[in-house]
């Protein structure tokens, strides 16, 4: 059973918004409870709100600003493959996954966690502009493995019609201050 938030809840939304809104919904809604509701119980029913706003500007404090992501992201495409791909490599360990080099050229490195296996695609991450193609090879090397998620990533550009394709079939973008992120030195 796949444990998770659907991206269209509230707890998501307000994980994705500014920290700010979810503290002033948090003041909204103790002052609407406040009305017909002791204090200690309004703010208990609006804790999980407020505690959803502190993870959000925890992230947001973390995240790196536009300005040093355009950075990183000009000094990952300056990289040669071998250095671009043993910084992948040991951020996806760092992050608790069992990582295998693949040798093909649909897929790139197989991770495992929790016994949950995925297929990455990079070997395009320099390109200007990304089409279709390489995200139905790296689709076709999933259906192959068994993968249950497919991950494409790029430091560059994709077009309309990839970022469609990749929505419709479930593979994960991996770009801008994700990437950074994950590429960071350890």
């Amino acid at each position: 059973m796949k444990w998770g938030m659907h991206q269209n809840s509230l707890f998501a939304v307000l994980l994705r918004s500014p920290w700010w809104v979810s503290l002033l919904l948090t003041l909204a809604i103790f002052a609407g409870l406040r009305l017909v509701i002791p204090w200690y119980y309004a703010a208990f029913g609006t804790l999980p709100i407020f505690i959803i706003g502190l993870v959000a500007a925890w992230r947001q404090l973390r995240a790196p600003s536009a300005e040093k992501i355009v950075t990183a992201l000009d000094v990952l495409r300056g990289m040669n493959w071998d250095a671009f791909s043993n910084l992948l490599e040991e951020g996806f360990r760092r992050d608790g996954y069992a990582v295998e080099r693949l040798g093909g050229a649909q897929a790139d490195f197989e991770l495992t966690k929790a016994g949950r296996k995925s297929l990455v695609a990079c070997k395009r991450w320099k390109a200007a502009r990304t089409g279709v193609e390489p995200l139905r090879e790296l689709k076709a090397a999933g259906e192959t493995r068994e993968a249950g998620e497919c991950v494409y990533v790029l430091a560059g550009d994709l077009s309309e019609q990839a970022r469609s394709f990749a929505a419709q079939n479930r593979i994960r973008l991996l770009e801008g201050a994700e990437l950074v992120l994950l590429a960071r030195n350890a």
